[in-house]
């Protein structure tokens, strides 16, 4: 089983990668800054918090698991 200090550690490293594609994108299709890093910050926050309930999800379902 994963604990929960890896959980979280997946997850921010996940939400820093996207973070920096999604400003990039948010910039190329606004053409602004500020536009595009507040949708990268929105998107980053929301995908954090349901990665982690996703992974903590399925921590505790045993299915497809070997011994």
């Amino acid at each position: 089983m994963e604990t929960k200090q890896r959980t979280l550690v997946k997850g921010v490293l996940w939400i820093l990668m996207g973070l920096v594609v999604m400003s990039l994108v948010g910039i190329a299709f606004t053409g602004s800054m500020a536009v595009g890093g507040t949708m990268a910050l929105v998107n980053s926050g929301i995908g954090f918090v349901t990665y982690v309930l996703y992974e903590r999800l399925w921590a505790g379902i045993g299915w497809g698991r070997r011994a």
